[in-house]
């Protein structure tokens, strides 16, 4: 089977606008990607990474005043914007890791996930693939998305890989990337593109079914799926199992009875804490045992 790339990058396919998305709107309306204001309870970064799902959740009942305070800071990244969280007190070489947003755009959720992967030990980089902007409706995020550039995103992806690789504060040895519905699917595709990768995590991403593509891929790959999924139907994940092992792609399926985006607690109704919570202990597990080295 064979897909052309608007198919595979298509983490908002007309049936996803009914399923309202990877979040919910409420999820992306308050703190924008640039919130300037950091007030709100502390916490620790040491903490952030040991944090319960339920702990993890709280930090997204975004209040009215202000979004959760964030621990790192933005840059620029092949003249795109970027989000750098770094563990305190790390020693050089710092394993990196690549964070691609999902559908709505780098918002206050992804910077948390970058902060909970710096808690764990990481240089997380999370990229901003559409050139500023932050949707706040599945129409305004499909419009988006649309417009999104492939060959532009796989530059920004390269220059963000590099720069964890030769930054001073980070010379990361060993680099990964995480990556959730429309980010999903780049997270796959970074890992086509890039081939010093040593780790690929892709959550409930459109999958590449071609095998002679999938060959490119060198590090070993964990993909996570929902088995209520409407958009990304089982025998689809079967069909992206079978191509991956033909490929010779070392990797894992994980399935869990739940919906698309059920690890973003800022999606009320599909969110699964549950299965969130057992797959970010599997996603801990896969990244260091592979850049943790």
């Amino acid at each position: 089977m064979r897909m052309n790339l608007r198919t595979m990058l298509g983490c908002a396919a007309v049936v996803w606008l009914s399923l309202s998305g990877c979040a919910a709107k409420q999820g992306v309306e308050k703190g924008g990607a640039e919130g300037s204001s950091n007030a709100g309870s502390e916490t620790r970064r040491e903490e952030l990474g040991g944090l319960t799902e339920k702990e993890f959740q709280a930090l997204h009942e975004l209040k009215a005043e202000a979004a959760p305070p964030r621990k790192g800071q933005m840059l620029e990244i092949a003249g795109a914007r970027a989000y750098l969280s770094l563990p305190e007190n790390a020693r050089k070489p710092v394993p990196g890791v690549l964070v691609i947003h999902e559908w709505w755009g780098l918002n206050e959720h992804i910077m948390h996930w970058a902060d909970r992967l710096a808690a764990q030990g990481y240089a997380a980089l999370a990229v901003d693939l559409y050139g500023g902007k932050v949707a706040t409706t599945p129409e305004e995020a499909m419009a988006i998305m649309k417009t999104v550039d492939p060959a532009r995103s796989q530059a920004i992806l390269k220059t963000a890989h590099q720069y964890l690789m030769t930054s001073s504060r980070v010379q990361a040895t060993h680099t990964g990337v995480v990556g959730w519905c429309f980010g999903g699917a780049w997270s796959l595709r970074a890992g086509m593109a890039i081939p010093e990768l040593n780790a690929v995590v892709m959550y409930y991403g459109r999958p590449v079914l071609n095998v002679d593509e999938l060959r490119s891929i060198k590090a070993p790959v964990l993909a996570i799926f929902g088995t209520k999924d409407e958009s990304i139907p089982n025998d689809v994940v079967e069909e992206f199992d079978e191509a991956l092992s033909d490929a010779g792609v070392a990797h894992r399926i994980l399935k869990y009875d739940a919906p698309h985006a059920f690890a973003n607690p800022s999606a009320p109704g599909r969110y699964n804490a549950e299965a969130a919570e057992a797959a970010w202990e599997q996603v801990k597990g896969f990244l260091a045992e592979n850049l943790k080295q």
